[in-house]
Parts: structure tokens; sequence; C-alpha cells
């Protein structure tokens, strides 16, 4: 039996925990909810968001303890939706507030920056911090990357959080491109692996 499974509704608590937990520190949501607090309160509910859309889209893909969640965007639906003016705008405020702008500023750098093409896109990944450090992220990550192999797809991430550039540089991402998103924004490397 696999380590890892797609996320069915019923697990989709756990992933969105799993993922919130991991993306307490990370620079980017750091950036655009710059106070702990509201960062604690508010990540669960943009992950509420994310991980319903990415499995629709794509795949929602945990370990079997939920040390570990992934989520995956298919071929062809890397960029972002544009949101319904009225609904998802109110869920965007509930969720972001006054930093609306900043998340703004975030998405569309990483919209911009992202090549066009068929590949999978690693929108996020995460590790709970009790169980970081011990190979978790690069075996969750190692399973989409098989997916894709399997279907003769590259795939792409981003990440703004330096220490992550060595571990995807290992599991065979190069860097594509690097920008700062406008007015003090983290810095961003995009990254692509071929095939195998």
């Amino acid at each position: 039996m696999s380590d890892f499974l797609d996320a069915g509704p019923q697990s989709h608590a756990e992933v969105n925990r799993t993922l919130s937990l991991a993306f307490q520190t990370d620079p980017a949501l750091s950036y655009i909810l710059n106070d702990d607090a509201r960062r604690r309160e508010r990540l669960p509910k943009l992950f509420d968001l994310l991980v319903q859309d990415d499995a629709i889209s794509g795949r929602a893909v945990h370990s079997t303890g939920h040390e570990a969640a992934a989520l995956w965007r298919a071929p062809g639906k890397a960029e972002s939706e544009p949101m319904p003016f009225l609904t998802e705008l109110w869920t965007m405020w509930q969720i972001f507030g006054l930093t609306l702008p900043r998340a703004q500023r975030v998405v569309e750098s990483i919209d911009a920056n992202r090549p066009k093409g068929n590949f999978w896109y690693l929108h996020f990944v995460g590790v709970r911090p009790e169980y970081q450090g011990k190979g978790w992220g690069g075996r969750i990550i190692r399973e989409g990357l098989a997916r894709a192999d399997a279907q003769g797809l590259p795939s792409w991430l981003e990440t703004a959080t330096p220490e992550n550039v060595p571990l995807y540089q290992r599991l065979g991402f190069a860097i594509r491109c690097e920008w700062d998103v406008a007015k003090g924004g983290p810095h961003f490397w995009g990254m692509m692996r071929a095939a195998v």
C-alpha cells in the first residue's frame, strides 16, 4: 500500500490543517498576512478554498498519517481563475482584509512569471512542523513527479523560501527565473523539471 493517497472530501480538513501549519512561516504568506495571530486564524480559511479547488482542477494528495500534503494543478489548469465579482471577492476580503492588495500583487507576479504550456503545477506542498526534516517533503513530491513522468510531462513550481531551492534541485528542478514582488514583496524562484 502507498504511503500517499488522493484526498477525498472526507480528508480535505486534514490536508488543510497540514498546509496551514506548514505555511505559518512562508515568506510570501507572511508578507501578505504580516500579523502572526491573523495568519494563524486566516490560513485555514485560505487553504479550505485552495484544497477544494485544486482537488477539482488537479490533485490533493496526503500521506496516510497526514504528515505531508501537496496540491497539484493538472496540465492546462495552472492559471489562477478570475474571481467572480461578488462571491469570491467577499471571501477573499474575509481572508485577507486590508492586505488584499498585497495578496493580489503576489498572485499577479506568480501568474506573470509562470510559463505557458503543458505541465503539472506543484501549487503547494507542506509538512507538519513536527515532521519537517524527516524526508516527508521529498517523498510526497516524488510521488507527484512519478505520475508526471508516467505521462511524459514536466513539472513546475515556484518558491519564496530560499532553503527549499536546493531540495527542489535535488529532485531535478532547475531554476528558470527569479523575481521580486513589487512594493517590498518576497523574492521568488521559478523552477521546472523535465519528465524522465
